[in-house]
């Protein structure tokens, strides 16, 4: 079943002009009064004592619904009847909704000659590649940069032999990806499938690999950089390699850097014979990674398992082996460093190994702290060389706040000293990847429920089944706005553009100025600064900064951090010095209460408290001031 990505930006003007609407004569008359857009400008103009310009990139973010559309949704609203027009609410109100069709997306079918696909998006692969002999089928540059990439990959090279599927840079920079990978390479003889640069840089990735490569004969399968630096999504594998013989499986940089992600292997290699798995830098740096292996090499024979530099430098987590390697016949696992982290996490082995045959061995070497084991196997385990790491490991680890292996963008963060006249620096990537959305009006937004204890509310009125990528967006926003307040910080939700103004002027008082970078010009290349200006004449000063979250309308997570000094920059093509951007870049002075992993140490080179730290405002987020 495809998902339908529903979603709709309406073209809204940068003025403060609303609704007109006609008097039955022909003539136009005022503007009408009972619109959102209206009743936002009221509320600005009261709330907000001086009288700057009202910034368009903001009011244009006002919800678009007219007054008489505005009426039906706030009393559908009111009676709890969203849900039956979810549809109407999405497209009326410009929201960003996940809704099931009944529907194909475009397919495409069986092909007997090699296709390379670049710059392809968003189809369905029925039946593709099935009894091929020999070839390749390449995919290169397929879905980068979409927003809501939706592939499906059905019966996909079934029964073919010798034949090699290349997955090179696929969806990468996306912002949701849902990819179904079903009955892919089943009874697939020799050959190879290749996964490099996958779901790279994704937002929300849902992947699944359902009943992949099985009874397979010797068709290797290899990830290589799959899902790294993603952000709270899921990855699961399931019937993965059942039956197979000979096949190798490798999980190379898998998950490296990525935030909460899980991964679900289930059913993995099961009744296989002679299965090669190799887990090598798997999850390592990563941040409360969620690893769950159950059934996994059930009844394998021969089998060899490899856990080399697993979870390595990850922060907490939570991993969990049950029923691995349960009555397989002569099989090895050795896990090498595995989860020798900074922060300990928690894992538990049940039922490893039990019931297994033959001259079965599982060795664990350079081992993390605090793990359980249950219903081991009473024979073959061996702890030869078992180190947990010291406390003086620990304590060197969390001083040093660099975690290995880390990768961050260049430019995403830089001293205070670099914001100088004439200075050249890589600016990072700061285009807006989230859907186009609008806030809600208030007088909606207060009937909607926001917190985790009722999800099952937020369920039934935005569609999300449990389990699904709807579901995973509406728990990851609220998870962050309901987490505790850093120290010092003073922090909020904002879903209308009303809530915002409420909390910048508790913070500052009701003389601001909001600002953003203008552009994306500059984005991922060298620039030149131009003038540079300080706020508050570049003393340390107050500020409001506001980040957007994915959520299915506008949310806005706004945050007042002490200590920081406001820049405006000009921003300058390097080579003819004409002026393309105009940046806004926010520098925090005071990172004592910072992770010691955060990137920007990582970057910098150095730790929590002993450096201060600067970024750019990225597009469409925003940060706000005591106006000069």
């Amino acid at each position: 079943m495809k998902i339908f990505f529903l979603f709709f930006f309406l073209s809204l003007s940068s003025s403060n002009v609303v609704q007109v609407y006609s008097t039955g004569t022909g003539k136009k008359s005022k503007e009408n009064p009972f619109t959102a857009r209206a009743s936002l400008i009221r509320y600005w103009n009261k709330q907000i004592s001086n009288n700057l310009p009202k910034p368009p990139f903001l009011i244009s973010k006002a919800s678009p619904l007219n007054a008489i559309d505005l009426a039906k949704l706030t009393k559908l609203a009111s009676q709890k009847s969203l849900s039956s027009n979810i549809e109407s609410f999405c497209s009326l109100a410009n929201l960003f909704c996940l809704l099931e069709d009944s529907s194909e997306p475009d397919a495409v079918g069986k092909r007997d000659q090699n296709a390379n696909f670049a710059v392809y998006s968003s189809k369905s692969f029925a039946g593709y590649g099935t009894s091929r002999l020999g070839g390749v089928d390449s995919f290169k540059n397929y879905s980068d940069g979409l927003n809501t990439p939706n592939e499906s990959f059905k019966k996909y090279s079934r029964g073919s032999n010798g034949h090699r599927e290349e997955f090179t840079s696929y969806a990468k920079d996306a912002n949701v990806a849902t990819d179904n990978f079903t009955n892919y390479g089943t009874s697939a003889t020799g050959g190879s499938g290749g996964f490099n640069n996958y779901q790279e840089r994704v937002n929300v990735p849902n992947l699944q690999f359902t009943t992949y490569d099985s009874d397979g004969n010797n068709h290797k399968l290899s990830f290589t950089s799959y899902s790294s630096e993603t952000n709270s999504g899921s990855e699961s594998f399931a019937s993965y390699g059942k039956n197979g013989n000979a096949v190798p499986a490798e999980f190379t940089s898998y998950g490296d850097n990525a935030n909460t992600i899980g991964s679900s292997f289930t059913g993995y290699g099961e009744l296989g014979n002679a299965p090669n798995n190799s887990f090598k830098a798997y999850g390592d740096s990563g941040n409360n990674p969620h690893n769950n292996f159950k059934s996994y090499d059930l009844a394998a024979n021969a089998g060899t398992n490899s856990f080399s530099s697993y979870r390595d430098s990850a922060n907490v987590g939570d991993d969990s082996f049950q029923s691995y390697a349960r009555k397989s016949n002569s099989g090895k696992v050795n896990f090498a460093n595995y989860g020798k982290s900074f922060n300990v996490g928690n894992d538990t082995f049940k039922e490893y190994g039990k019931g297994s045959t033959g001259s079965t061995s599982i060795g664990f070497k350079i081992y993390g702290l605090d793990r359980s084991f249950k219903d081991y196997a009473q024979k073959g385990v061996t702890f030869a060389g078992y180190t947990n790491p010291s406390s003086r490991e620990i304590a060197s680890s969390r001083s040093s706040g660099v975690s290995v292996n880390r990768w961050v963008e260049p430019g995403k963060f830089f001293r205070e000293s670099m914001l100088k006249q004439g200075n050249v620096m890589v600016m990072p990537d700061i285009r807006d990847k989230m859907p186009k959305r609008s806030f809600l009006p208030r007088g909606i937004l207060s009937k909607l429920p926001f917190s985790t204890s009722e999800l099952p509310s937020l369920r039934e009125i935005f569609r999300a089944p449990e389990n699904s990528t709807m579901e995973r967006v509406l728990i990851n926003a609220l998870a962050e706005c309901e987490r505790p307040p850093s120290k010092g910080e003073t922090k909020r939700c904002v879903g209308s553009v009303e809530d915002m103004i409420d909390f910048a002027t508790v913070v500052l008082g009701h003389n601001v100025a909001v600002r953003t970078t203008k552009n994306v010009e500059g984005s991922k290349q060298e620039i030149m600064l131009g003038k540079i200006k300080g706020i508050n004449g570049g003393k340390v000063t107050k500020s409001v900064s506001c980040h957007q979250s994915l959520y299915p309308y506008l949310v806005y997570y706004c945050h007042s951090v002490p200590e920081v000094r406001v820049y405006d920059a000009e921003i300058l093509d390097v080579k003819s010095k004409d002026k393309i951007n105009y940046g806004v870049a926010v520098c925090h002075l005071d990172t004592s209460a910072w992770s010691p992993s955060h990137g920007a140490f990582v970057a910098l080179g150095s730790s929590p408290g002993r450096i201060e730290v600067c970024h750019w405002i990225f597009q469409n987020d925003m940060t706000w001031t005591i106006a000069n």
